[in-house]
């Protein structure tokens, strides 16, 4: 059963504030996002996922150089982008989302990390589709760690019968990793800490709750968290 249309997403949430520690020194004077990948930067192959599926509006948060997102964003037209500004304070995901809240609105909205590269095309077009509201709080993008390109640790998730997330917790490994992207209510951040906080606090209550799941996107992706990252993605693009 998919989202009925009053439910679906039609606002994207884009997490761009980080430092890009791990990708130095290709950061020293940029912000990740506009590091290039196959000669398009990180942030536009990030919005080009979210306008081949039709949604309209993405909120970007800003905090490291925010002048330089800001010059490259306004050269582009579709979708309709609003900034987050974060530059007073690093809020982490979590934080991050709750300041853009008034931005993102009443509706379910998706939300997805400006570092991920994925192979092919509508790649978000299961995830939306897959979305029900009635039975779930989250649902996460979720790809197999055997074949994610530049992943280097022991998975984040499993998946019981019922395709709910369970946690890697104390296990050696999990089957499949985050690939950045997911599907969220704003209810769940009613009672969500004010500052900095990482997404992972709500995710732990609403997987206690049952009413979060996932699906698995058996295409190929991409970790670009560092050079020799951003390296392998460029030869899995070409």
């Amino acid at each position: 059963m998919s989202a009925a249309p009053d439910t679906a997403p039609h606002t994207a949430m884009i997490l761009a504030a980080g430092l890009g520690t791990r990708m130095r020194p290709l950061t020293d004077n940029r912000p990740k996002p506009l590091i290039e990948a196959a000669g398009r930067t990180l942030i536009d192959r990030t919005l080009d996922r979210i306008e081949e599926v039709g949604i309209p509006r993405a909120v970007v948060n800003l905090h490291y150089l925010p002048d330089m997102m800001r010059a490259h964003l306004s050269g582009r037209g579709s979708p309709r982008i609003e900034l987050s500004d974060e530059s007073g304070e690093l809020l982490e995901t979590g934080g991050g989302i709750v300041r853009a809240l008034p931005l993102l609105g009443e509706r379910p909205f998706l939300v997805i990390n400006s570092d991920n590269i994925w192979l092919g095309e509508r790649i978000l077009a299961p995830l939306l589709e897959a979305w029900n509201p009635a039975t779930m709080d989250v649902l996460l993008l979720l790809v197999p760690k055997e074949t994610a390109i530049g992943y280097t640790r022991d998975g984040d998730f499993s998946l019981d019968a019922g395709a709910r997330l369970v946690r890697r917790g104390e296990r050696p490994s999990a089957p499949y990793v985050f690939s950045g992207a997911q599907i969220i209510k704003p209810e769940g951040f009613a009672d969500a800490p004010i500052g900095p906080f990482s997404l992972n606090i709500i995710w732990d209550k609403v997987i206690a709750s049952g009413r979060a799941s996932g699906i698995v996107h058996d295409g190929g992706w991409c970790d670009v968290g560092s050079p020799e990252g951003l390296r392998r993605s460029e030869a899995a693009l070409e």
